[in-house]
């Protein structure tokens, strides 16, 4: 890895968050630790953009920053969801590579290095995290699993965790790809759409051991269908063009 120009920030960690007040000062923590080790002295920061939440999250976010200096927060002034909390985040993200997780601690911000290493030295451009082995309840893991599916059917697509929220990337592979409710669960195929290499990696799960799941099988199933409807038809209409300009003669 090359070492960060004056003034770059080398690593962001980004996460979004809704009502997590039990698991953001947990997270902050460990991914402050896992940040500072990622980036070996190189300049790093962690954002959390809370999603409008309801609970006791800003509070547990305005002690995490005076614990931690590099933390930054953003806040939605209004309800907006995932994605949008995770887009709030992104624009404001300023490293030369990009990490993601979830703010429930069942990503293992510890494999974040890994897949960072990947990513830095040249095997891809967008490493997405696969939890080969999900901790959640079998009524999860089966609603992720026709999620899943319903999403690469339609997308022909091969990707087997399209919605793991445990990511590393280099910005670039993100300044394109335009932010609609539901993008998070089909960042893997628009990063593909824009030409950069995609590798799925294994990573840990961990079960869930504070706040709520935001997710139920229902809405899961019907959002996959509607926005891999859109997703496909964004394919389907994307223009690929090769032309080059021509060289005066009548010099």
């Amino acid at each position: 890895m090359s070492p960060a120009a004056p003034g770059e920030v080398f690593l962001s960690l980004v996460a979004p968050a809704h009502n997590e007040a039990e698991n953001v000062e947990a997270l902050v923590r460990e991914a402050a630790e896992v940040a500072s080790a990622a980036a070996s002295g190189r300049p790093w920061e962690l954002i959390i953009a809370d999603d409008a939440s309801t609970d006791g999250t800003p509070d547990a976010l305005r002690r995490a920053m005076r614990a931690c200096p590099r933390l930054r927060v953003v806040a939605l002034k209004k309800r907006g969801g995932q994605t949008a909390a995770l887009a709030a985040a992104l624009r404001a993200a300023r490293g030369r590579f990009v990490a993601t997780l979830d703010a429930d601690l069942q990503n293992d911000p510890h494999d974040i290095p890994r897949l960072l290493e990947l990513v830095a030295g040249g095997a891809c451009d967008f490493a997405n995290g696969w939890r080969r082995q999900r901790r959640d309840t079998r009524l999860r893991r089966i609603s992720t699993r026709i999620a899943n599916g319903v999403r690469n059917r339609l997308t022909h697509e091969t990707i087997r965790d399209s919605a793991c929220g445990l990511r590393v990337f280099r910005r670039e592979c993100i300044e394109q790809v335009k932010f609609f409710n539901g993008m998070h669960r089909f960042l893997p195929t628009l990063v593909r759409m824009e030409g950069y290499r995609v590798l799925e990696v294994p990573v840990r799960h961990r079960p869930r051991a504070a706040g709520r799941a935001k997710y139920g099988v229902w809405n899961r199933v019907f959002r996959a269908l509607r926005d891999a409807f859109a997703v496909r038809w964004m394919q389907s209409r994307l223009l690929h063009i090769d032309a080059e300009e021509w060289e005066r003669t009548d010099a």
